[in-house]
């Protein structure tokens, strides 16, 4: 672990064996678990306004964190720039978040099967018809909600404008 990383908030980071423990103990206290998940390679507020939308649907925030080989698979080599820890460790100490993983797929498919949510948020640029992770949350009976996309706000448009300014 990072040496940026303290011991009380690494304890919100988890594996997903420990994620579906905490789902577990979650359900047994009848709360609502809510998941979504990205790269949230550079923190932006659209981002937080995703976060603070899933949250607002249920009692319990678990946010999957792509790893660091699945970003560039999906955004480039030059990508990511802040490695999966630190992104982890940035998520973790936003009061809306209650939990963090990382996973290392392509999309967050198994993450979501292991802990089966009750509620799954991805942002309003997608649809049920373009959204992967869509056909294995009806699969558990969990729902799909999408929040407002705030457009032109995104770490790749940042990224990119960073770019021009060098």
């Amino acid at each position: 672990m990072s040496e940026l990383m303290t011991e009380n908030t690494t304890s919100y980071i988890l594996t997903r064996d420990e994620v579906k423990q905490k789902v577990a103990q979650c359900r047994g206290q009848k709360k609502t678990v809510v998941a979504t998940n990205g790269c949230f390679d550079i923190l932006h507020i659209g981002h937080l306004y995703l976060l603070n939308k899933a949250k607002a649907f249920g009692e319990v925030l678990i946010v999957g964190i792509n790893s660091d080989r699945s970003v560039s698979k999906l955004k480039g080599n030059d990508r990511p720039i802040v490695n999966e820890k630190e992104r982890a460790e940035i998520i973790a100490n936003l009061r809306m978040v209650d939990y963090v993983t990382i996973f290392d797929e392509d999309t967050a498919i198994e993450l979501l099967k292991a802990i089966e949510p009750d509620i799954y948020v991805k942002g309003g640029d997608y649809t049920l018809d373009n959204l992967p992770e869509a056909p294995a949350v009806a699969s558990f009976g969990g729902m799909v909600k999408f929040v407002e996309f705030l457009p032109r706000k995104s770490s790749s448009g940042l990224i990119d404008k960073i770019k021009t300014l060098s």
